[in-house]
């Protein structure tokens, strides 16, 4: 029986993919093999690679003058390449808005490489609103922000205004769960896993006047430049991750793309969160106009921590009994976490609800 997958990632991917995925595990595209036995550079897995980039750009409206790469090393490589591929061979500066973990990690990295400017930060709070972020300093080479905070469960509302500086943004935990505008980026990056596909591949779209400016010093494998000319195959790239991802893409364009997704995606929040306004026993910790649409944590309105702690342990053991699996909340928040992804149907949403209602009215 499938459950109601909540994980934040590796996270549920759509019934249809999966069993085209078994249904062609041996067979694809009647090459009579695996996409997993292919040769990256065969005339079998180039379409399968080409696809995939093409239904990306359709559904992401993404202008000729970006790049598209599918790279491996997950959303914190990119903590690295980023700072790396910009900051150019003379030290130069980058602003950061802290906003969560992730957040705080990539400007932690990329101090390795040039000074770093916080710009905002929402520390203060426990990360549970997105700050007034101050405009970028002058001869910063990128400004960065975390689009959707997976584990405090925030998002920006609104893009900052970085003037003429490149705007970066880690889109891990939010591609296409709706509309964006990618010519407001000078860089966007996603590890696959928690609104893609599965964990191991990568996705970077860069402006090509981006790339090209990492010192020569920089290892291969952290060049924008050698993995754009080579076409993401520099090396053998995650062949079966670009296939699974080239799936979900066909799904998502099957359902009205980003608009279609942002709309059911905002359906969902928007009843899950209804529902904690009315609890007596749960509740949001998060500012209402900071909300995330993919990720929301939830706790206990209990004064008393040991009891608090319990009834967490409690709720997540039973809930899993009923087939709706990984809602603890991350070890940094506690309480609990229901992540919404793309693949999360309405009726997920809806049985967690009627779930928590049944909860509730054993424990108050």
């Amino acid at each position: 029986m499938r459950v109601y997958n909540f994980s934040p990632g590796p996270s549920a991917l759509p019934l249809p993919v999966l069993e085209r995925a078994a249904a062609e595990m041996t067979d694809t595209n009647g090459t009579g093999q695996s996409v997993m036995e292919m040769s990256h550079r065969s005339r079998d897995f180039k379409p399968i690679i080409e696809k995939t980039e093409a239904l990306l750009r359709e559904l992401m409206g993404i202008p000729a003058n970006y790049r598209v790469l599918f790279l491996q090393g997950g959303a914190s490589l990119q903590f690295s390449m980023v700072p790396l591929n910009l900051a150019g061979v003379e030290p130069k500066s980058a602003s950061f808005v802290e906003t969560g973990v992730w957040a705080k990690k990539a400007a932690e990295e990329a101090s390795k490489y040039l000074e770093v400017h916080t710009r905002g930060s929402s520390k203060d709070k426990g990360y549970t609103y997105i700050p007034a972020p101050l405009p970028p300093e002058p001869g910063d080479a990128y400004y960065h922000i975390t689009l959707n905070n997976t584990i405090v469960g925030t998002r920006w509302a609104s893009l900052p205004d970085t003037n003429t500086v490149p705007l970066v943004a880690d889109i891990s935990s939010c591609i296409l769960s709706e509309p964006l505008d990618v010519s407001r980026f000078g860089i966007l990056y996603a590890g696959a896993q928690k609104n893609l596909g599965p964990a191991g591949t990568t996705v970077v779209i860069i402006r090509e006047d981006l790339i090209g400016h990492a010192p020569s010093w920089t290892p291969a494998m952290l060049r924008y430049d050698i993995h754009a000319a080579e076409g993401s195959m520099y090396n053998t790239p995650p062949c079966y991750g670009i296939y699974i991802i080239g799936l979900v893409l066909e799904w998502l364009k099957g359902l009205g793309g980003a608009a279609a997704m942002g709309k059911l995606n905002r359906e969902k929040a928007d009843l899950f969160y209804a529902h904690l306004e009315s609890s007596k026993l749960f509740r949001s910790p998060v500012e209402k106009s900071s909300r995330s649409l993919m990720n929301i944590p939830f706790v206990s309105t209990l004064s008393d921590a040991e009891r608090r702690a319990d009834l967490d342990t409690r709720f997540v053991k039973e809930a899993a009994a009923k087939g709706l699996v990984n809602l603890a909340g991350h070890r940094l928040v506690g309480g609990m976490r229901a992540s919404i992804y793309n693949a999360m149907p309405i009726e997920g949403v809806k049985a967690l609800i009627q779930f928590m209602e049944q909860f509730e009215v054993s424990h108050v």
